[in-house]
């Protein structure tokens, strides 16, 4: 099984700044995490953004989707900031891709670079088993859950993806 991953930034890519004492976006960890996963061929890794996620704007959405209709691959992944994934997904689920594709967002709400308590290897882990086991359509996976973009939310009190009220 082939799949692309499609890189957007958001905070699994984060980075602390020891100068500034912010979360920045440099460049992106998937290939190393994938390594260290042992997951080595069969992924096609696509940098598209390093963005936050309430930076991306329709434009981006237009690009991620011209990308996902682009692939060759029908297993799509793609690293996407918690803030705005809902909206990308939705995005996504109307911008009449092929239906042969399973496209899965998910991301991170503590980054990869902070190791000992980052979800992001789970995360990316959970989002690749479900994009090879769930039928054709779009979803987020978070927290071991694969959720329908028209039913999910970013719980801000939990700080957790839960399903929408």
């Amino acid at each position: 099984m082939e799949y692309r991953l499609i890189v957007t930034g958001g905070t699994i890519d984060k980075q602390y700044d020891p100068l500034t004492g912010e979360l920045v976006l440099g460049d992106t960890y998937i290939p190393e995490m994938l390594a260290r996963a042992r997951l080595t061929g069969n992924i096609v890794v696509e940098k598209m953004l390093m963005k936050e996620s309430t930076d991306i704007t329709a434009a981006d959405r237009e690009k991620i989707a011209d990308a996902c209709q682009a692939a060759k691959e029908d297993k799509i992944v793609i690293t996407h900031g918690t803030s705005t994934m809902v909206e990308t997904a939705k995005a996504l689920k109307k911008a009449g891709l092929p239906a042969s594709q399973t496209i899965v967002l998910t991301g991170a709400m503590v980054p990869y670079s902070f190791t000992t308590t980052s979800d992001a290897m789970f995360n990316l882990g959970t989002a690749l088993a479900y994009c090879a086991a769930m039928p054709p359509g779009v979803y987020i996976a978070m927290h071991g859950i694969a959720f329908d973009p028209d039913n999910v939310r970013k719980n801000l009190q939990l700080g957790v993806f839960t399903l929408a009220d």
